[in-house]
């Protein structure tokens, strides 16, 4: 079964909602991994792209989402702070790509950001561009409105990231400020302005394994051509502190399952996977990983870029930033 799968699909066709439930049973995971790795060397090649992000702004967040360390609705120790200055994201910004490290983002807690903030973001992102014309710029600013995605769009933002989260079966049991409809709307606008599109999840949040399928279907149905990987990593105050981790078979599993739903997305690594030995990080990426965030991340420690870079080439890939409209024929 698998092998015709992996057939069709390397042949440009799908595999089905019903097939990739089945393989969630396999007994032989090793087949299950190895044709993963098939299929995203036949689409993706030796390519592995990398990106770091900040935590523009910090805390007093009024969304309650469970996972978050940033929600005003938990009692973390998460740190507060308005969004830092041009000068701040430009010398974090300069520091991450002389690590090598290809894509950029500024990150911002809050609903969405406010039009104030928007104009110093813009601000922010033109001084980025013009110290490091060759680093490609991302944001993660919210649920944003048209006009404010295409003053940054004009500001020299490429690529703008929303996550899901979760399969739509499970979000309102961990969200119930938004839904994921406010989501597609905030996308659906980003690429109308020109924008490209990354959209991933978090696995280990009290979802079932079908829910992680769900999710995975659900983000190539909204075309996304980047999908952060995260695994929840349970933060003390938040009402996940205390949840079971998830297995390295689960994870493992996961992984080429997106990959097999998703054959033309960047698979990226991104929160949790500190957590990870060195070992299963890089059988993941030879399943099916082919990205990933790397230095600090938002409120856990990532991984560092000298180590990630160092991973990455025992790897036997290469760290080069792909435009991905290149890559892309949906």
């Amino acid at each position: 079964m698998i092998t015709k799968i992996k057939e069709r699909i390397l042949s440009g066709g799908e595999i089905t909602h019903e097939e990739a439930l089945a393989l969630l049973n396999t007994p032989d995971k090793d087949e299950l991994y190895e044709a993963a790795h098939e299929i995203t060397e036949h689409f993706m090649g030796d390519s592995f792209d990398t990106c770091s992000i900040i935590n523009a702004k910090s805390g007093n967040c009024p969304e309650d989402c469970k996972w978050c360390a940033q929600s005003g609705h938990y009692a973390t120790s998460a740190e507060k702070y308005a969004l830092v200055s041009p000068s701040v994201s430009v010398a974090q910004a300069t520091y991450n790509h002389k690590q090598g490290i290809g894509r950029f983002s500024l990150v911002a807690s809050g609903r969405r950001s406010s039009d104030k903030e928007i104009d110093l973001l813009s601000i922010s992102y033109r001084a980025i561009k013009k110290a490091n014309p060759s680093l490609k710029c991302c944001a993660s600013l919210g649920l944003l409105r048209e006009d404010q995605l295409r003053k940054l769009f004009e500001s020299g933002v490429t690529t703008y990231h929303c996550n899901m989260e979760t399969a739509p079966s499970h979000f309102a049991n961990l969200c119930t400020t938004h839904t994921q409809q406010d989501k597609e709307e905030t996308l659906e606008a980003a690429r109308r302005v020109g924008m490209r599109i990354c959209s991933g999840g978090i696995i280990g949040m009290g979802e079932t394994a079908e829910q992680r399928i769900e999710l995975a279907f659900y983000l190539k149905s909204l075309r996304v051509e980047s999908i952060p990987f995260n695994i929840l990593q349970p933060i003390l105050g938040t009402p996940l502190y205390g949840t079971t981790p998830l297995t390295e078979e689960e994870i493992l599993t996961a992984i080429a399952l997106f990959r097999l739903i998703n054959p033309r997305s960047f698979l990226r690594f991104s929160g949790g996977r500190a957590q990870l030995s060195a070992e299963l990080q890089r059988k993941a990426i030879y399943v099916g990983v082919n990205s990933a965030i790397t230095g600090d991340l938002l409120t856990t420690i990532g991984q560092q870029a000298k180590d990630d870079m160092a991973m990455i080439e025992e790897c036997g890939k290469v760290n080069r930033s792909v435009d991905w409209e290149v890559s892309y024929d949906f």
